[in-house]
């Protein structure tokens, strides 16, 4: 059960869309997603700083080519694209998102404009489309003078 809408996971999966943050784990997600028989992809977000990176960080893990445009239209487009290789479709994870950073603030609509655009286009054409997006927060401020602290590293 999606906690925060009442919508079971098994429909999100099923149907397509938003997957509330904190209902459930990557780990746990990652399984659910491969039992529904959906492709699973997770961006690594915590190290991106700015909108193209986020973006950059995304095409990374669809394994989208290295021509990217790193907009939202080439965003929307590497989605479409590689929702349509996926035989029923895919779930993709936003891991660490620094959401509120200044850089990238005014983009999270814009970002949120895509993945709801994806989801539609995958109802037009016969896959699903499932995503959730793990907010977190604010980058650290560096202190001058002083390196900042390093990324935390992932498995």
């Amino acid at each position: 059960m999606n906690k925060k809408t009442g919508t079971p996971l098994k429909a999100i999966l099923e149907t397509g869309g938003a997957i509330k943050e904190k209902t459930i784990g990557l780990d746990e997600l990652k399984a659910h997603a491969e039992k529904a028989g959906l492709a699973y992809f997770e961006a690594d977000c915590d190290k991106a700083r700015s909108c193209s990176a986020v973006l950059r960080a995304i095409a990374k893990a669809v394994d989208y080519p290295v021509f990217f445009g790193s907009n939202m239209d080439a965003l929307l487009d590497c989605l479409g694209e590689t929702l349509l290789e996926q035989k029923g479709g895919m779930v993709l994870a936003l891991r660490r998102l620094h959401s509120e950073d200044d850089s990238l603030l005014e983009h999270i609509d814009a970002l949120k404009g895509v993945l709801n655009d994806t989801v539609e286009y995958g109802d037009d054409n016969g896959r699903v489309f499932s995503y959730m997006v793990e907010h977190a927060g604010k980058h650290e401020a560096p202190e001058p003078g002083r390196a900042p602290r390093p990324y935390a590293q992932s498995d």
